[in-house]
């Protein structure tokens, strides 16, 4: 899919999470989030000196880092996410990685621009915290580690 160029930029409130294979039966989830955030890359640097130059480290690129990205929605009751990271706190790791998608949409609801996520596995689910005394909705967060982050196909 190509990228969807505009002068004034798109909001961030419309926008779906696809995560392929992790329901029971072993289609994808897709599913409206109230929040995703983490869609960070990095490129750690190392500092290098040797001993016959100026008083100065020079910095070379190291090893791409991918931050874990965390998924937020109220809870409706469905319990594809929580055993997804079952799987693994058991010792299930043959089906424990997946890809998945998180894709931008406009105003219009159509496609915009996807980040990309590959060999993606739950790493630490939250349930809902309760108090009687408010009326917030129940949400659970689901956080995932990556191993790659492409927005669109390119490369991060």
């Amino acid at each position: 899919m190509a990228l969807v160029y505009r002068n004034d930029p798109y909001g961030g409130f419309n926008f779906e999470v696809i995560l392929t294979g992790v329901s029971d039966d072993g289609t994808a989830v897709r599913g409206s989030f109230a929040e995703v955030s983490g869609l960070e890359a990095e490129v750690v640097a190392i500092e290098y000196r040797n001993g016959s130059e100026e008083m100065r480290h020079r910095k070379l690129p190291g090893l791409a880092k991918y931050k874990a990205v965390t998924l937020k929605r109220g809870v409706i009751g469905d319990l594809a996410l929580w055993n997804w990271i079952r799987r693994g706190v058991t010792g299930d790791y043959g089906n424990l990685r997946t890809d998945g998608s998180i894709i931008l949409k406009n105003e219009a609801g159509q496609e915009v621009m996807r980040w990309n996520l590959t060999r993606a596995w739950a790493s630490k689910y939250t349930g809902p915290s309760f108090n009687a005394k408010n009326s917030e909705v129940a949400l659970e967060t689901l956080e995932i580690q990556i191993e790659r982050l492409e927005i669109d196909g390119q490369t991060v």
